[in-house]
């Protein structure tokens, strides 16, 4: 699983949406955590995991909360690594009851 310090939410959708996570503790629960402010299309945000409660080493994947919609949570999980310069960069785009979330790489 590759390691992560950051993660990128573009919004390109008609909606607002805040970027949040969810991780595995080690006892294999899953955990939602809350994250940035929410923001309107056309802009992003990128947000370290650590700072919302994210413990460091722990499994983590993005999840999309859309304001007055359908959440997302990305497929992808990779390992919280506190300091670590790598973003996970994802784009959500569609209405707020249909929208999809796209994985668009790392970069450091």
């Amino acid at each position: 699983m590759n390691q992560v310090g950051k993660f990128s939410l573009k919004n390109n959708g008609g909606f607002v949406v805040k970027l949040q996570f969810v991780y595995v503790d080690s006892s294999g629960e899953k955990h939602h955590v809350d994250g940035t402010d929410s923001f309107p299309l056309g802009q992003s945000k990128t947000a370290d995991p650590g700072d919302y409660g994210v413990p460091d080493g722990s499994p983590v994947a993005l999840y999309a909360f859309v304001v007055w919609g359908k959440d997302n949570t990305a497929t992808q999980f990779f390992t919280y690594s506190k300091g670590n310069g790598t973003t996970a960069n994802y784009t959500i785009s569609g209405t707020t009851l249909d929208n999809s979330l796209g994985f668009e790489g790392l970069s450091n």
